[in-house]
């Protein structure tokens, strides 16, 4: 009989206090059909609105939904590294809090995952952005992929799915969350892909715009051409 995976949902949190009780909803309207272990994992970091304040009477309202809280603002690939190292469960989903990824779609995934991946990421069927946000995203995941080597055609998509041990392996540095398809198969993952939803924001605002995303994955690029030369992979064949 297959293993039944438990899933935990992390997702960072900055100033998204009016998306987070939808997003626990529609979270647990995904997973609760699946009859499986679940928890959403909500990492503050450092929001200046009231979203702890929600975070907190979610956790409090729902024993499947816990958090953390940064003492402040250390960006999204702090946050991701945080609820890898106190995630719970086997397999780690990464999302926005913003909405624009649908929940709906995680159950689609784990079925293309349990196929035998260590990692199913979403690409985005219909993206809902502008269309200079578009643009950029599509250089820059071209960009990645020549500085970087093989990754997946979507890797702006936070919508994913992988085995938290290796998620737990990857080395955290700012910018991190930009490529963990490529620290996953750097560590001889595999992986697959499929359409997912892709909404507009309704609340809140984008933290990040055009220039300021072209400049700090710039800088990224390089610091990963440099890791990935020095990336230590190894698989212990016996041990006593």
């Amino acid at each position: 009989m297959q293993h039944a995976h438990s899933l935990s949902v992390v997702v960072p949190v900055y100033n998204e206090e009016d998306n987070l009780r939808p997003l626990a909803a529609q979270v647990r309207a995904a997973l609760a059909p699946l009859g499986r272990e679940w928890e959403l994992l909500l990492v503050d970091d450092g929001s200046k609105d009231r979203s702890l304040d929600v975070i907190r009477e979610l956790a409090a309202a729902d024993p499947n939904v816990r958090y953390l809280a940064f003492a402040a603002n250390r960006g999204q690939s702090a946050a991701f590294a945080a609820g890898f190292a106190h995630a719970r469960f086997d397999l780690i989903v990464t999302m926005d809090a913003d909405l624009q990824n649908d929940p709906a779609d995680v159950p689609g995934l784990l079925a293309l995952f349990e196929q035998g991946y260590d990692m199913a990421c979403g690409r985005r069927a219909k993206r809902r952005d502008v269309f200079m946000k578009r643009l950029a995203s599509k250089v820059g995941n071209a960009v990645r992929t020549f500085m970087t080597g093989r990754t997946v055609s979507d890797t702006g998509c936070s919508l994913k799915i992988m085995r938290a041990d290796m998620a737990r392996r990857m080395p955290p540095f700012k910018g991190m969350h930009r490529f963990l398809p490529n620290l996953m198969l750097w560590q001889g993952a595999r992986i697959a892909e499929m359409p997912v939803n892709h909404r507009p924001r309704t609340a809140g605002v984008s933290k990040y715009g055009t220039l300021d995303r072209a400049l700090s994955g710039g800088w990224d690029l390089l610091g990963v051409q440099w890791l990935r030369a020095r990336f230590i992979h190894y698989e212990i064949r016996e041990k006593n």
